[in-house]
């Protein structure tokens, strides 16, 4: 049959396409870029870590043959962390942290220093502690105790600080701490403390009080009282060494008197010529006016 000249041809000819179709693929494929990025920023910022400066990084592996920590430490940088991978943070800079009846930076707990004296008498304290870890023992330090450093300080850190001081404070007495006898306490309870942890890669360079022990109210008033009896009978033993002083001083000045004196009658009696020549400086010329008859008081030669 004979095609109608109005047929529209078919040939190969490819199908035609709306520009909308087009644009329609380019935004899918536009949306599916921005989705997998954005897939690919979330699990860079949920599988890195950054160990800041100051700090010295341990790599814990939980899955696969190679589970458990890392031995080598990490230096300060950013890190991207496999899957099962999690890195802990210790400090290797020098830092100092208070244990403190008050709240602080790492929380509200109050963490005062429990002790006490030789008989038994309850006291408490604010202490503070200055150490870093060595980096090269991090990693082994996280494999001894599976704690990160605050967990450390708030755990077995502060334990060893209030053994130590409880140890070393009940050989002595409340009027030894209170008298100044709290410095060769902390400073026993320092070298306890230091000497173990430093084999833990640990270096604890300071041990000591802040501020004052918080002794029982009805000691500090007997202490009070105590120093106050002593001062007056200080005061009391100076004011009678000051007048014993002036007694002693005024027996010498007495002793010189009457020594003086002695000398000096010696003197003229071993020369009346002295004394003659002292009453003629003395005489006025005038001749008494009356007389017993005896010789006149100057003798004249």
């Amino acid at each position: 049959m004979p095609e109608s000249p109005f047929a529209i041809p078919t040939g190969n000819k490819p199908p035609f396409k709306s520009p909308f179709q087009s644009k329609g693929k380019q935004a899918v494929a536009i949306s599916v870029g921005v989705v997998l990025l954005l897939l690919s920023s979330c699990v860079v910022a949920t599988q890195s870590s950054t160990v800041e400066p100051g700090n010295v990084g341990v790599k814990i592996r939980t899955l696969g043959a190679s589970a458990g920590v890392d031995p080598e430490p990490l230096p300060a940088r950013w890190y991207l962390r496999g899957i099962g991978e999690r890195i802990i943070q210790y400090p290797v800079i020098q830092r100092t942290y208070g244990y403190t009846r008050e709240a602080d930076e790492r929380g509200n707990e109050n963490e005062e220093i429990t002790f006490s004296d030789n008989t038994g008498l309850p006291m408490t304290a604010d202490i503070s502690v200055t150490l870093q870890v060595n980096p090269a023992s991090a990693p082994n330090l996280y494999q001894t105790y599976r704690l990160s450093f605050d967990q450390l300080l708030d755990g077995p850190i502060r334990n060893d600080v209030r053994s130590a001081v409880a140890a070393e404070a009940e050989k002595v007495g409340v009027e030894t701490l209170y008298s100044g006898g709290r410095q060769m306490v902390i400073q026993k309870a320092y070298a306890r403390v230091s000497n173990k942890w430093a084999r833990h890669g640990v270096n604890i360079s300071q041990l000591d009080w802040i501020g004052s022990i918080r002794y029982p109210q009805a000691i500090i008033q007997q202490m009070q009282a105590k120093t106050q009896l002593e001062q007056e009978a200080l005061a009391a033993k100076a004011l009678e060494a000051k007048e014993t002083a002036l007694a002693n001083a005024a027996v010498a000045k007495a002793r010189g008197e009457a020594e003086a004196i002695r000398i000096k009658g010696e003197a003229l009696r071993a020369n009346p010529q002295v004394l003659q020549q002292l009453a003629i400086e003395k005489w006025n010329g005038e001749m008494p006016k009356v007389t017993s008859g005896g010789t006149p008081f100057v003798k004249i030669d």
